[in-house]
């Protein structure tokens, strides 16, 4: 502990963002640098508990709480305090492939298990694992490391999100030929076509996948395996195979109106812009526009918060994002949600703040129900009806919303975006490899095992587990490879 007295020092300063006006104007990344004096200060606010919560990554009534890669924040937090960046980035390489990511786009869960988070603001953990993996690139520590003998095994990785990346980049360290399918024209999943450029830049995912690439991975894009790849061909060629394909089917609205022109799912809206944007920095005008036309975002969680940036820097006229829960406390229930359980509290995100900013005004209106959408004499939607809503809990624990009456309202829309998550994987190729599934449509497939029914074949990350976070898919991405590895092997090296 380099810092004994260093939470009480120093004040928490989590990333440092740019004006929120200002960057509404631009696609760049929407934080800003911070001094390197600056997140030495923050490293020396971690108290190097004797038994930290932090890294250890679990689940509290469906909810994660700290690290799921094991994260040796303490060690790493110390290290920065005491100017040793190098030493740094060994510790946070070793039990995460990807702290760019997680640094950049994960919710943290490791702060809300931060000891010191109990009675006072805790440790700016990730803006501390964002700062060294840069300071590594900066410094060009970070550098290819192909294996150095090669098993003569190959495995083919279905998927090149944080899962499959993951996955691949750790049966290659074990030396197999590892190739990695991915139907989109660029690699990275979701973290390409799901996070918003602002959000997490695709030169941060670029960068990452030139470097696998050095290191010996191949990676084929534009090929749906199952479709443009036959899976004869996948079992001909391969010795093993690994489905990391996400849980990418939508979650829909079941009310009248819902065929209107001007639904859209959310990450069609999302998927579009990033594409048009890479390709031609939106010129070629091959996505949704929210240009002008008042933009109802319906769900509350993260990729609301996208689509609310998103329609932001499209110059909308208008924006209102639609909360199923009502409006949180500022500060942790003590009793329903407490330490080190992840914190349900109000929160402001990045684009709750640019809608403000633009708009007068954060943007969410909170325990709204959609009722029905109602379209103009083209079929295209103009309005949507919604009434307030109140959460139940009966005597069998069940979570029941009632209507609460005289809250009708209705919401002039050209735009609505579906943000309510996704249900499960799709089926096709689970279906022509034969896969069994469990009842909520995932591959059947234990965790810490990720075998299936079929020999050789594993699942790991969305696809195994449902809709989860980045850093879970990296967790298991990486123990996959180690149990892909055994399997080849016999014995495995892999952590």
């Amino acid at each position: 502990m380099g810092k004994p007295t260093g939470f009480m020092e120093y004040e928490r300063q989590s990333q440092r963002e740019r004006d929120p006006l200002e960057r509404t104007k631009d696609w760049k990344d929407y934080t800003a640098p911070m001094s390197e004096e600056e997140i030495k200060q923050q490293g020396a606010r971690c108290m190097d508990c004797g038994v930290p919560t932090c890294h250890t990554g679990t689940e509290i009534n469906g909810v994660t709480t700290g690290c799921p890669v094991y994260h040796l924040i303490p060690e790493w937090n110390d290290l920065v305090y005491q100017g040793q960046w190098k030493e740094a980035l060994k510790r946070e390489h070793l039990m995460n492939n990807f702290p760019e990511f997680t640094g950049t786009a994960c919710p943290a869960p490791c702060e809300g298990a931060c000891v010191l988070g109990i009675n006072e603001p805790p440790v700016a953990i990730r803006t501390v694992e964002r700062a060294i993996i840069e300071k590594g690139f900066e410094e060009g520590w970070v550098v290819p490391e192909p294996p150095e003998s090669r098993t003569g095994k190959k495995v083919a990785v279905i998927g090149s999100g944080p899962a499959g990346l993951a996955a691949a980049a750790q049966l290659n360290k074990a030396g197999h030929w590892v190739t990695v399918f991915e139907r989109s024209d660029r690699v990275g999943g979701l973290l390409t076509y799901g996070i918003p450029e602002m959000k997490l830049p695709y030169s941060m995912v670029e960068r990452r996948v030139n470097l696998l690439k050095e290191e010996g991975i191949t990676f084929v894009t534009n090929t749906e395996v199952g479709k443009d790849y036959p899976v004869s061909k996948l079992e001909k060629e391969f010795d093993s195979t690994i489905l990391c394909g996400g849980a990418t089917v939508h979650r829909n609205v079941q009310v009248e109106g819902r065929d209107l022109k001007g639904i859209h799912y959310a990450m069609d809206f999302l998927h579009a812009n990033t594409k048009s944007l890479l390709d031609s920095n939106l010129e070629d005008g091959n996505y949704l526009s929210a240009e002008g036309k008042d933009v109802i975002v319906i769900g509350g969680g993260d990729t609301g918060t996208d689509c609310l940036a998103t329609s932001v820097r499209h110059n909308c006229k208008s924006l209102t994002q639609f909360d199923i829960y009502d409006k949180k406390g500022s500060i942790r229930d003590a009793l329903g949600n407490p330490w080190p359980q992840y914190p349900v509290v109000h929160r402001i995100e990045y684009g709750q703040k640019e809608a403000a900013s633009r708009y007068g005004d954060d943007p969410r209106a909170y325990a709204v129900q959609t009722t029905k959408f109602v379209g103009d004499d083209n079929g295209h939607v103009k309005e949507v009806h919604t009434v307030n809503v109140k959460l139940r809990i009966d005597e069998e624990g069940n979570r029941i919303r009632e209507v609460i009456p005289g809250t009708e309202k209705v919401w002039p829309a050209d735009l609505v975006l579906l943000a309510i998550g996704f249900s499960g994987p799709e089926q096709g190729l689970i279906g022509q490899l034969g896969l069994e599934t469990n009842p909520n449509s995932t591959v059947k497939a234990e965790y810490g095992e990720y075998t299936t029914n079929v020999e050789g074949v594993f699942s790991a990350g969305d696809m195994r587990r449902g809709q989860s976070l980045i850093v879970w898919a990296i967790n298991e991405g990486r123990e996959a490879a180690r149990e892909c590895d055994r399997y080849l092997m016999g014995a495995t090296v892999l952590p």
